[in-house]
């Protein structure tokens, strides 16, 4: 699964795998209105891109943005449709 680190503490960790060339890469969900610039994710040594987001429990919509191209999330827990025509990951946290 592509999101780790789920602590009491609400901090959560979003991984992308499998884009290692890309230049930028965002994190974008319902938890902060599809902002596809508010959380910016950082290149790691292993050329996955993280980033760590505090959330409340619940379950959350999410995509990331590499290079302008929103993903879908191979690792997620599970999918669900969106009015695009695609899917959004699921992430749910806590109880």
């Amino acid at each position: 699964m592509a999101v780790e680190s789920k602590k009491q503490d609400g901090a959560v960790t979003f991984v992308l795998k499998g884009y290692p060339d890309a230049r930028q890469v965002y994190l974008a969900g319902d938890f902060n209105q599809w902002n596809s610039a508010r959380h910016r994710m950082s290149r790691a040594r292993d050329g996955t891109f993280k980033v760590k987001v505090s959330l409340k429990p619940g379950e959350y919509q999410y995509k990331f943005i590499a290079d302008g191209v929103w993903i879908a999330d191979a690792e997620a827990q599970r999918q669900a449709a969106n009015p695009f025509g695609g899917v959004n990951s699921v992430v749910r946290i806590g109880g």
